[in-house]
């Protein structure tokens, strides 16, 4: 009787599980396993809303397995140490896992082969959480894109790779003994937020239901955060929920089946989207130091307010009022409506819109002049769909410090954003009840100096004008000194 041990990790789901299906194609039992991690208390960039969203999906693999005849079994510890003893325990003679793209992943890999071969069994690792990884989208010398354009349409010329079979059975040796399903106690946390329902059926109606319609209008709606213009599948595809491969699939479908330009340009614009992810897959996989410091090198030391380094053990490096700041705009209380409103949303819901995160971001790192490794790690803490090299990506982005980042001296004015895209204050006051009575005209203009928008909401704690001018000054000094 053959055995394997699939190590489930970010593909906690039956359909398209590209590991999970050359392991039952090779064997006779399968040890699926899913491996939780030590941390307790705090993590640097993990928190109560994800591990609670892991916990419920968890619960939905294992029921779903069940069906088909099996069961998921859980175990704690480091993941080579753990699949080391669970092949002794069972006899396994291969471990299969899908392989993960963040350095940190990548490393305990490299630990598990070095585990497998002093084992003498076999270890499989597949590409399963993007289209194409790695090195499959290459200049024409053959080096990483740096620029997201170039990438893309190189991207769209390659084949995209068929989707895998559902599993419809699994044994499991009745031997194996598993932990309880974990919750988020087990990290020694509890989620105040609001998440949205865990689980790969959850996440098949969520895609069904964008697919049905709203994502024809993809490219209109979806930079207006009070509108419900987006798929909600980025929590989904973090924790492999659904298969990237149906969802590009599923989007070809509805884009044949479009009737207008429209229409057809409203997908486009999604699966422009996807594309997006997976550069920022292939930044990280090629740059894995961009998560320690700035991709661009010509921006490393920039004299922020407020900074640390990793290696100091994340002790700040800053004054007091940059501090103070810091927790202003992390408690959503700096007096501009649009930034309180998208941190209040973090907090109560580990979501926030994407167009309000690059409105967020680039307050904290140009009107505060707050270096955004610490938004950077605030938003994983929070985040349910938070995804290391998209976030890292998209703080870097803000910041000008990135893979193809907006220029520094591009800055965008909260009021502005405000007026462009929540118009009517819709999404302001869903969040803010301080300004739900408060006139639109209020919330896109700031208030005379020293005058509150509302009664018993905070002033701005910055001039917006003033932090522009002080920002650009940072960047052109630092670029001037290292000219010299």
């Amino acid at each position: 009787m053959s055995i394997a041990i699939h190590w489930f990790r970010r593909d906690l789901r039956l359909a398209d599980n590209t590991a999970l299906n050359a392991s039952l194609s090779a064997h006779d039992q399968i040890v699926p396993v899913f491996i939780t991690s030590e941390w307790t208390g705090a993590h640097h960039w993990c928190g109560a809303a994800r591990q609670e969203f892991l916990c419920g999906s968890l619960a939905s693999l294992h029921r779903s397995l069940e069906a088909k005849g099996g069961r998921l079994i859980i175990r704690g510890g480091r993941a080579d140490e753990v699949l080391g003893q669970l092949a002794r325990e069972t006899g396994a003679s291969a471990i299969y896992f899908n392989r993960d793209p963040d350095p940190f992943g990548r490393e305990m890999e490299q630990r598990i082969a070095t585990k497998a071969r002093s084992l003498g069994i076999e270890v499989h690792g597949f590409q399963d959480i993007a289209i194409h990884e790695r090195d499959e989208v290459l200049t024409g010398d053959g080096r990483s894109f740096r620029v997201f354009t170039p990438y893309a349409r190189a991207w769209s010329k390659l084949p995209e790779p068929p989707v895998g079979r559902t599993v419809a059975r699994i044994v499991v040796p009745a031997s194996v003994k598993s932990d309880p399903l974990p919750t988020p106690a087990r990290w020694g946390l509890a989620n105040t937020a609001r998440i949205l329902p865990p689980g790969e059926a959850a996440a098949r109606q969520r895609l069904a239901r964008f697919l049905d319609g709203p994502v024809f209008l993809y490219g209109a709606r979806r930079d207006l955060p009070p509108e419900n213009g987006t798929a909600r599948i980025s929590q989904d595809l973090r924790h492999g929920l659904l298969s990237i491969r149906e969802v590009l699939r599923d989007c070809r479908r509805v884009s044949s089946a479009a009737t207008t330009v429209a229409e057809k340009s409203g997908v486009a614009t999604f699966i422009n989207e996807l594309i997006w992810r997976e550069f920022y897959l292939q930044v990280l996989w090629h740059t894995p130091e961009a998560l320690e410091h700035e991709f661009q090198p010509e921006t490393r030391g920039l004299p922020w307010r407020a900074h640390w380094r990793p290696e100091d053990g994340g002790a700040w490096q800053s004054d007091a009022a940059a501090r103070a700041d810091f927790d202003a705009w992390r408690e959503g209380r700096t007096g501009f409506p649009i930034v309180d409103a998208g941190m209040r949303e973090l907090a109560a819901t580990g979501y926030m819109h994407n167009r309000v995160r690059m409105i967020t971001a680039m307050f904290l790192t140009k009107d505060l002049r707050i270096w955004w490794m610490h938004g950077e790690s605030h938003f994983m803490r929070l985040l349910v769909d938070g995804e290391i090299a998209s976030n890292n990506g998209g703080w870097q982005w803000s910041a000008s410090t990135g893979t193809d980042a907006a220029p520094y001296f591009r800055i965008q004015n909260p009021w502005s954003q405000t007026k462009r895209f929540d118009p009517e204050g819709a999404y302001i006051r869903s969040w803010v009840q301080d300004l739900r009575d408060v006139p639109v005209a209020k919330l896109c203009e700031p208030p005379p100096a020293g005058v509150p928008i509302a009664k018993n909401y905070p002033r701005p704690i910055v001039d917006h004008a003033a932090a522009r001018d002080a920002v650009l000054k940072m960047f052109r000094v630092s670029k001037t000194m290292r000219a010299v």
